[in-house]
């Protein structure tokens, strides 16, 4: 039963785990432009810019929707796009072993902490994976990493 000490978890999570995961998914977007070449910027949550520090800006809203943008690639092929639109969830899934690994090994404790950021990071993955579009201008990166693999088709955010 969820009740009041249930709280201080609850806002754990959601003020710290989930965007920390969110950082992760699209700081992975970014790794994967600047691997092929292009130059990324983050940024994180929404609403009206709180502060910028080089290519990342982080939104009042902090905890809500991050997203990465990049400028064209130097490698640019189906493949290179392709990697940069999985990128996000590559970064979730080696943070969701280097995590189970480290527990394993007992390098770290089993926590709430490691148990909720590998629950989120899981569930970042299969929905960002499920290709779907979200709006007239947004889409999943499964359906980009379809579209560009199928059609090379490049997915752009107009924001």
């Amino acid at each position: 039963m969820f009740g009041f000490d249930d709280m201080v978890k609850f806002l754990w999570s959601f003020l710290i785990v989930l965007p920390l995961v969110s950082i992760i998914h699209v700081a992975g977007h970014s790794f994967m432009a600047f691997v092929f070449g292009g130059k990324g910027s983050l940024d994180i949550g929404m609403g009206k810019k709180l502060f910028k520090i080089g290519p990342i800006q982080v939104r009042t809203i902090y905890f809500m929707d991050s997203f990465c943008r990049y400028g064209e690639l130097k490698i640019d092929n189906r493949f290179s796009h392709a990697l940069v639109y999985a990128g996000g969830c590559l970064f979730n899934l080696i943070t969701i072993f280097a995590v189970n690994l480290l527990i394993i090994h007992s390098v770290l404790e089993p926590n709430v902490f490691f148990y909720q950021f590998v629950y989120f990071s899981t569930y970042y993955v299969f929905f960002a994976l499920l290709p779907v579009r979200y709006s007239e201008n947004k889409s999943s990166d499964g359906l980009a990493l379809y579209k560009v693999l199928r059609y090379g088709e490049r997915y752009e955010i107009d924001k």
